[in-house]
């Protein structure tokens, strides 16, 4: 019993010779019969490793005997198995994922609380804001009492959740806590960074607390990346397991549940069989309606919007990038921005002159940001433990982009299957309704994204159009431009991108208007617009393609204009994890 010895461990420190670490570790951890996780990069050293103790005892010998490591803090818990099915060594940019190149805990990091210490405040009642900053379904198994959670479900989007913290916690003592303290030597500088004037680090963590202090004002468990799952204060191996389909943790009492499927599902991610997809669809669109009445971005917030500097903005200046992005925001208004502080690089501000390079990335603080209103009429044909399928209205944008973040269909359907992040594998203009295919997980996008991509989807789109065309039957394989044009739509491009497109006459209407089948060969943008606006025939409604052969500046509809009359109706495709074939169609409202 308790023959394992886990220890966890990091340390930032300027490393070199990266491969030639990567290789020793690797052999003398094989050597050893060690397994776990050892990260490496410029910033420093972070791993999970276990094995019997005389293995750990001679690792351990090994990387004190290095300079850089002499001092390393390891944390030790105990099991009767190997938590860990096998050993890699990697080189990663950062020991633990950020992206935020100002903070940098080689150079600075913020005043460390030891476990002690804080016990001690928190018996005493002392007025301080504990901040947890790990993932959700991390703090669903424990965290200490009243303390705040991040709401991320990945470390990366902390930036973005600090921007939602309430204004008066910038004056208040914050301690910030996750499991074994590494996340906080990034998290507190950013947040002194961000204007929190009296920032703390819990040393070590969750388990050096437990170690230390055991469970006094805390609730629950801690969660541990490997297959113990859970530790109670004790630092001994709990109950709770974790569902591998959604990463939700799981108690017993949840693994009894028919729901509990080890690899496939979970009371959490579990969807009934197709016979009760009634009932489950009715659940969805009650929740919908819930979280849509209002909609998700009619309240103000700060918007923390990024922006990537593409290859064709190296060496430009901010404010020239600014301006070729095509945005509603003129010149006098970027300036005005600029000169505000709201554009940032590295967590700081940056003036108009400052020359861009490729790969940064920007961001756009957007104070007190109220969103267009959209048409939020969200409905769900089917769902599954994988795929999601859903009538997306118009108008509606698919994904957060220009005026819209949280009015967007991934926000929203984000907020309804948490902790699931569903992810549309094609797109429709926010302008045109119809059939929208979202995979729940990573592993089923993976299988259906290629069916878009060699052909082997089939969808069919319905438009009226101005004009009876002559032919019954015609099509279109004009080449679309690469780039968009000044009003943010496409063009037709001798030497853009081939095109091709199917047309079908259903119906010559009185009014003058058609009834048109569309079936699109290949996918770009605005493709069956613009192919039917070539040919003198353009969709009724488009606010961009005009009868004319004229061009509009608007590019997404309010909810009370007319409609843009370009509805994708059918869709047909494999599914990835059954093999079944399956079709969708959708009626358009208009």
């Amino acid at each position: 019993m308790n023959s394992i010895v886990n220890i966890a461990a990091y340390k930032f420190v300027t490393l070199d010779d990266l491969p030639g670490r990567r290789s020793a570790l690797k052999d003398l951890c094989h050597r050893l019969g060690l397994r776990g996780t050892i990260l490496l990069s410029q910033e420093g050293l972070n791993m999970f490793v276990a094995g019997t103790r005389a293995s750990i005892d001679t690792y351990l010998k090994f990387l004190r005997e290095q300079p850089e490591f002499a001092e390393l803090d390891v944390k030790e818990s105990f099991s009767d198995y190997q938590p860990f099915n096998r050993m890699l060594v990697r080189l990663k940019k950062e020991i633990i994922a950020f992206g935020i190149e100002s903070v940098d805990p080689r150079k600075k990091s913020s005043p460390r609380i030891e476990a002690k210490e804080l016990k001690r405040w928190l018996d005493e009642g002392r007025a301080v804001t504990l901040l947890d900053t790990r993932n959700d379904y991390e703090i669903k198994v424990g965290t200490f009492k009243n303390a705040i959670p991040a709401k991320v479900d990945d470390f990366r989007h902390f930036p973005d959740a600090v921007a939602n913290l309430p204004e008066e916690m910038k004056e208040q003592p914050v301690v910030t806590f996750c499991t074994g303290g590494i996340r906080c030597e990034k998290a507190a500088p950013f947040m002194e960074q961000a204007g929190f004037k009296n920032i703390y680090q819990l040393d070590g963590g969750i388990l050096k607390y437990f170690e230390e202090c055991g469970g006094a004002h805390y609730d629950g468990e801690c969660f541990v990346f490997d297959q113990r799952v859970a530790l109670d204060p004790q630092l001994k191996e709990t109950d709770t397991t974790q569902c591998y389909a959604c990463l939700t943790p799981l108690t017993r009492m949840e693994t009894r549940s028919p729901h509990y499927d080890p690899g496939v599902s979970c009371p959490h991610c579990y969807v009934a069989p197709e016979v009760k997809l009634s009932d489950l669809l009715d659940q969805r669109h009650e929740e919908l309606r819930e979280l849509t009445n209002p909609l998700p971005g009619a309240a103000p917030y700060v918007n923390r919007r990024p922006i990537s500097v593409p290859q064709r903005a190296e060496g430009t200046t901010l404010i020239e990038f600014l301006e070729s992005l095509r945005t509603i925001q003129t010149n006098e208004d970027w300036r005005e921005i600029i000169g505000a502080g709201q554009i940032l690089l590295d967590e700081k501000p940056i003036a108009a002159d400052h020359v861009l390079k490729t790969g940064k990335r920007l961001i756009h603080i957007i104070p007190h940001t109220v969103e267009p209103p959209v048409n939020a009429a969200i409905e769900i044909l089917f769902e599954d433990d994988g795929i999601l399928v859903v009538h997306k209205p118009a108008p509606l944008p698919m994904h957060p982009c220009g005026r819209f973040n949280r009015n967007s269909l991934q926000y929203i359907l984000e907020q309804l299957i948490h902790p699931l992040r569903p992810r549309p594998v094609h797109r429709l203009d926010s302008n045109t309704s119809g059939i929208v295919v979202c995979a729940k997980m990573q592993k089923v996008a993976a299988g259906l994204q290629p069916q878009f991509e060699n052909g082997t989807v089939k969808k069919r789109y319905l438009a009226k159009v101005h004009g009876h065309p002559v032919e019954d039957e015609f099509e279109s394989t004009a080449a679309i431009s690469k780039e968009p044009t000044a009003t943010g739509g496409r063009a037709i491009d001798p030497d853009g991108l081939a095109s091709h497109t199917k047309f079908k006459v259903l119906n010559r209407n009185e009014d003058g208007t058609s009834l048109v089948e569309a079936i699109p060969i290949t996918g770009r943008t605005n493709q069956i617009r613009l192919h039917l606006w070539d040919l003198e025939h353009p969709i009724v409604g488009d606010p961009m393609y005009l009868p004319g052969k004229g061009f509009g500046a608007k590019q997404t509809l309010d909810p009370g204009d007319p409609p843009l009359c370009l509805h994708a109706a059918d869709i047909e495709f494999e599914h990835p994890t059954t093999r079944e074939r399956m079709k969708f169609e959708s009626a358009p409202k208009w």
